[in-house]
């Protein structure tokens, strides 16, 4: 009889992952396995560089491999203009839009109170921080649009209210209980280009 504790252990790691169960988890490592050479190796090693790699940007939480990530670097970006998302996923999705050419701030999740979840568990306080510091003048709110998502919109709101400070929160395209990450390019773009005061 065989031994394929490893391959089924592959399987229950991958299965893991959002978006694949048990059976397209099976699939995948099937796949990989018919084509160790040409997929397998090379997936191996770039899971292996970006674990040793990977880091958060210190500035705005996004994932990179350096302390800044490449928009913080980019000098080419506008400094004035603050998108708030609540994961890298969501600022991956505004990026993909091309929409958006400032600068950004991953708060992490939401405020929730039932998961005990709350600002400073959160990068609410390095928000409030980013704005004084690098004379923020707008601060856009691209939050889900979930209960979870317009709570924190609504504490950041307060939060960070002040005399210059030009406060926006995506506009209609973005559905009630839809998330960035699922929605298409244009969608995003057509929410951000108007986009309203809260």
């Amino acid at each position: 009889m065989t031994d394929t504790r490893d391959i089924e252990a592959l399987i229950d790691l991958m299965a893991r992952l959002p978006g694949l169960g048990p059976r397209s988890a099976r699939r995948a490592v099937l796949a990989m396995l018919k084509r160790r050479e040409a997929l397998m190796a090379p997936l191996a090693q770039a899971l292996a560089t970006v674990a040793l790699n990977a880091r958060d940007c210190k500035t705005c939480g996004n994932i990179g491999t350096s302390d800044l990530c490449p928009i913080c670097a980019d000098p080419a970006r506008a400094t004035a203009e603050l998108c708030v998302v609540e994961t890298v996923a969501d600022l991956w999705a505004m990026e993909r839009s091309r929409a958006f050419k400032g600068r950004y701030h991953v708060l992490g999740g939401t405020l929730s109170a039932l998961d005990g979840v709350g600002p400073d568990q959160l990068r609410i306080p390095a928000l409030v921080q980013r704005i004084e510091a690098e004379r923020i003048t707008e601060v856009i709110l691209a939050l889900n649009a979930t209960v979870e998502g317009q709570t924190t919109a609504h504490y950041i709101a307060e939060a960070i209210e002040g005399p210059g400070l030009r406060l926006t929160s995506l506009a209609q395209g973005v559905p009630i209980g839809g998330e960035l990450d699922y929605l298409d390019d244009g969608t995003i773009g057509a929410a951000l280009r108007a986009r309203r005061g809260v």
